[in-house]
């Protein structure tokens, strides 16, 4: 598999040769300040789980209500060879509604005495360069790489350290290279409350046409593991009104230096695994169909967590599990139907059911489990509140033994209403 991946980065780079851009965004740099955008986003988020099933005595439900506002800055780049800019990012969350019995939901930080904080709140800012199309940005950002991405799953997003890399000198070629020494959690604002130590990753993403893309990703995270990635998407149209799009990707995951985890059921276990899933969807009008399959093959979990909350770039990584125990099977089918084929834009509407067999786990070598999920979202498309968004996420999740998530039987309910305002 690894002379396959660097095949394909020879072969996507040999094919973008001959296509350098004449004019580089550089060149077309209007300045700091006349670049410059500011933008909020408010959100509100109540999250609640109903525990069943749960031992006398033991909490049987979190309940939490939030309002949270992430303000980001991003400055244009002075003009010149060089260009040079500033990226800020404010966060605010205030507590709507929780209780001593009611918290944990991982919406509000909790205090020492079992109570969710009033407040809390982030700041940081990043000093960014960019000559020709490379720009490097250092401090505080958010990521969206496949071997290290902040997750954005509750009230406030995670929030990286360190140094980033992102080329685009050839044509339909992405490069990343970075270096992150910190990561704070969503509901944590002491710094490097995930206790990294250091991350490395390189890796990129080709676009061989409008139809067709492939990305390779490489990390190291010390102390925890290294990480192999690679990806195929390819989109397959029929006609003007249906058409394919099948969607590959594997993790080579292996233990690295203390061989620390996040998300196995047995920490002396060492993680050599291989994670893969494969999807297919069919798109017909307002109607979309799709299947998937992943598999976990060797020695523990697939392990992520610490190198970002939302490095699990797998298609039955859904709204309440992973599907990602050691040696498990999970399929998923999935329907998706956008109403503004039928005069209602804005309007979406999305079920999927995803079951998993053979999981090998701390109590059990055939472990099962099964989830149902359901989202409904409006999105305003004009007036004084367009892009205003409410949203309703329904999770069912059952398991045949209480490892997963400290509870085989939970019903989980979001209400999220979204507001971003762009300033500048």
């Amino acid at each position: 598999m690894r002379v396959m991946k660097w095949s394909m980065i020879a072969l996507a780079v040999a094919a973008g040769t001959s296509q350098l851009a004449i004019a580089s965004s550089q060149d077309e740099a209007k300045g700091f300040v006349e670049d410059s955008k500011l933008n909020v986003n408010t959100r509100m988020l109540y999250f609640s789980r109903d525990f069943r099933n749960v031992p006398s005595g033991a909490q049987s439900r979190a309940e939490e209500t939030g309002l949270g506002f992430l303000g980001t800055f991003e400055s244009g780049f002075t003009q010149g060879t060089v260009g040079v800019g500033v990226d800020v990012i404010g966060m605010l969350g205030l507590k709507l509604d929780s209780g001593r019995g009611r918290a944990g939901t991982g919406v509000l930080p909790v205090g020492s005495d079992g109570r969710a904080e009033d407040d809390y709140s982030e700041a940081g800012a990043a000093v960014k360069f960019r000559v020709s199309d490379t720009v490097l940005k250092f401090g505080h950002q958010l990521t969206a790489l496949p071997v290290f991405a902040t997750d954005d799953s509750r009230l406030l997003p995670e929030v990286a350290e360190g140094a980033l890399i992102t080329s685009n000198e050839i044509e339909g070629l992405t490069l990343n290279a970075g270096r992150f020494t910190a990561l704070n959690a969503q509901a944590q604002t002491f710094r490097d409350s995930l206790h990294l130590k250091e991350a490395n990753v390189v890796g990129g993403t080709y676009s061989f046409n409008d139809s067709l893309s492939a990305s390779l990703y490489y990390s190291k995270v010390e102390d925890y593991w290294r990480k192999y990635y690679a990806n195929v998407n390819w989109a397959l149209p029929i006609d003007d009104k249906q058409g394919l799009v099948f969607d590959f990707n594997i993790y080579d995951t292996k233990s690295d230096g203390a061989g620390l985890q996040r998300s196995s059921d047995d920490d002396t276990t060492k993680l050599d695994n291989r994670a893969f899933s494969l999807s297919g969807a069919y798109n017909f009008g307002a109607h979309t169909f799709t299947l998937a399959y992943q598999r976990v093959t060797g020695d523990g979990d697939y392990g992520y967590g610490v190198d970002g909350g939302g490095t699990v770039f797998l298609a039955n990584s859904v709204a309440r599990s992973d599907f990602n125990a050691e040696d498990e099977k999970s399929w998923q089918a999935r329907y998706d139907l956008n109403f503004a084929e039928f005069g209602v834009p804005g309007l979406t509407f999305m079920t999927r059911y995803i079951r998993g067999t053979g999981a090998n786990t701390a109590t059990t070598d055939s472990g099962k489990e099964w989830e149902r999920d359901i989202d409904i979202k409006y999105v305003l498309q004009e007036g004084p509140a367009k892009d205003l968004s409410l949203r309703v996420r329904q999770a069912t999740y059952r398991s045949n033994d209480g490892v997963y998530y400290g509870s085989p039987s939970i019903d989980e309910l979001r209400l999220i209403v979204e507001y971003p305002l762009s300033i500048l």
